[in-house]
């Protein structure tokens, strides 16, 4: 009898642990779908985000619809905080070392004042989602200048004397 229930004990306590794991299990996915849900739409909503800026950064300063372009700026400020508030945020780029888990290069150019493999411009923003990449900054990214014919033919000289 004592063994019968030690027996049914020890089940009970499985089966509450058994439960128990199953709730932090589901509560896990449940967290994980909608994490994976606000990515998705977040994703949708990043070419309204990069038209808005588009648009924005071709405005002069001297518009008659200066009201119109008051008003986007404000409702570009907002779509940009509320999508911060929800753990959006731009990926580091302009004068960053490359680093091809966040950028992806579009095209090299020389440039004598930066370090080689630096990005000197950034064609499209990157992002991140809640520390994950959602998508990766376009970039152009320094080279070491190409030399005159006239240094190489020195070079030349001073290694055959």
């Amino acid at each position: 009898m004592a063994k019968e229930r030690d027996d049914l004990k020890d089940r009970l306590l499985r089966q509450a642990a058994e439960l128990e794991n199953f709730k932090k299990r589901s509560q896990r996915e449940k967290t994980e779908f909608l994490k994976r849900a606000n990515e998705s739409i977040t994703k949708d909503l990043l070419p309204v985000l990069d038209n808005m800026e588009r648009a924005l950064g071709h405005v002069d300063g001297n518009q008659e619809n200066n009201s119109v372009i008051e008003g986007l700026n404000m409702i570009y400020q907002e779509l940009v905080k509320v999508l911060t508030g929800h753990g959006l945020e731009p990926v580091k780029a302009l004068g960053e070392p490359f680093n091809p888990e966040f950028h992806e290069a579009m095209m090299q150019e020389e440039d004598p004042e930066a370090e080689e493999n630096t990005v000197i411009k950034e064609l499209q923003k990157g992002y991140l989602f809640q520390d994950r990449l959602l998508r990766p900054s376009m970039v152009v990214v320094s080279k070491k200048p190409a030399r005159a014919a006239g240094e190489e033919e020195q070079e030349v000289e001073i290694k055959v004397n």
